[in-house]
């Protein structure tokens, strides 16, 4: 049963919740939780993309991946929109993040459209 349960979960879904829980510990282990912008932008996009990947593994929406590809490019552009890039380590993690969460979304979308039935 719990293999049926796990039928059709992709591993972008995985992938994009581990990464939430990496950004949202990031200003803690990689030592900016005292940079106020970059610390609560990575605590706030970490929960939201957790939810979402988490609302994916229950039921695959399409909408949640290209929410989450925006919300990758969203942690690219965040340091110099938010004025932390000077912070190097801050500013680091959240574009290789970012990145790395806009490429998966993108992945489990063009996936989705080659495996319309992968889901089900």
């Amino acid at each position: 049963m719990a293999n049926g349960m796990m039928e059709g979960k992709k591993a972008q879904d995985w992938l994009n919740l581990a990464l939430a829980v990496a950004l949202f510990v990031s200003p803690w282990v990689i030592g900016f939780a005292g940079e106020f912008m970059a610390a609560w932008n990575a605590w706030i996009v970490g929960i939201v993309i957790g939810a979402l990947a988490l609302a994916t593994l229950t039921a695959f929406s399409e909408w949640e991946e290209w929410a989450n590809m925006i919300i990758g490019i969203w942690l690219l552009v965040s340091p110099w929109l938010l004025n932390f890039a000077a912070n190097v380590n801050a500013m680091w993690t959240h574009v290789i993040l970012g990145l790395l969460v806009a490429a998966i979304s993108a992945w489990a979308l063009w996936d989705e459209r080659q495996n319309p039935h992968a889901h089900v």
